[in-house]
Formats: structure tokens, C-alpha cells, sequence
């Protein structure tokens, strides 16, 4: 590459991640980091929201995709995630398919 495309390739990044392009650390990414602050009360209430109740496992930033991951362990035993977009929005959920011996963040052993 030319020092000219190397050049133009890192001020399209430094802008990108400048208005909100791209992920950067602390934002939405596939990292498996867990939520925290308001990202994680807001990601929290919107998961419980859609679930109808439920009790709030694991949660992460960006996961298959998605802005945010929250792990509910429903009323029925079963355990799911719910995806969220970067607004707190759901935009799917899927069985949690964690093994029986997973633990969650706490520590506490997923049944």
C-alpha cells in the first residue's frame, strides 16, 4: 500500500469512529464485555420488558451482531438472550445455549 492509501485509509477511521461509524472501546463491539452503568439498567428493562419477568443472568456488549446481549433466566427454568440494537431496541431473542455447568457473571451456577 502507498503512503498516500494508508494515509486516507486512517483518516476515514479517525472520522468514522468520530461521528459514531464504527464501534469503539466502551461502545457497541463483539467483545463480551458486561453492561454496566445506564447501558446496563437500560439493556436490563428492556430485556425484562420483552420477556414479560424473568431474572437477568449475564449481559454483554455486542454479541452475534448485536449492540447488546442480556441473558434472562425465565419463571419457567428456561434461560434465553435477548439482542438488542445500540437504542435498547429488541431485535431478536434465541435460546441461551450456555451447557448446564455454564456460571453466570455473579458466579452463581446456571441450572
Amino acid at each position: 500500500m502507498t503512503r498516500k492509501k494508508i494515509a486516507v485509509a486512517a483518516v476515514t477511521v479517525v472520522a468514522l469512529a468520530a461521528t459514531g461509524g464504527i464501534a469503539v472501546a466502551g461502545g457497541v463491539g463483539d467483545n463480551d464485555e458486561p453492561l454496566s452503568g445506564r447501558a446496563l439498567e437500560r439493556a436490563t428493562s428492556a430485556a425484562l420488558a420483552h420477556t414479560g419477568g424473568g431474572r437477568v443472568t449475564e449481559t454483554e456488549i455486542g454479541d452475534s451482531g448485536a449492540g447488546y446481549g442480556v441473558e434472562v433466566k425465565l419463571a419457567n427454568g428456561k434461560q434465553v438472550e435477548v439482542e438488542l440494537d445500540e437504542n435498547f431496541k429488541v431485535i431478536g431473542q434465541e435460546a441461551d445455549d450456555d451447557g448446564p455447568n455454564d456460571r453466570d457473571e455473579t458466579g452463581e451456577q446456571d441450572d
